[in-house]
């Protein structure tokens, strides 16, 4: 189970926010993840109302907010943060927030 890089273990590029709290939509957000090889899991953060998934991939914490929608009644919402420059590009992290129905 890759849970984080061995390298860099607090490395994210984007934010998967779940609410609320479901087991059935965790399970099958973490399991889409997890059966990727060219993407890790760096924390899981569980608040009251839901649970964050921080994630190494932009592209692909996008392709799965739509993969949740087809697969669960609900709207996502994508917003980006400003995190730092590199080599003279601005670079974004990304929030893509599920919210279930």
């Amino acid at each position: 189970m890759r849970i984080s890089s061995v390298s860099r273990p607090n490395y994210f590029e984007a934010i998967i926010q779940l609410r609320p709290k479901n087991k059935k939509l965790i399970d099958y957000a973490v399991k889409q993840i997890l059966n990727r090889e060219d993407v890790f899991i760096s924390k899981i953060v569980e608040e009251d109302f839901g649970i964050d998934i921080y994630i190494s991939s932009q592209r692909y914490a996008r392709a799965l907010g739509k993969k949740l929608t087809n697969a669960f009644k609900g709207k996502i919402v994508t917003s980006r943060a400003i995190y730092g420059p590199k080599l003279g590009k601005t670079r974004y992290r990304v929030t893509i927030l599920f919210k279930m129905e």
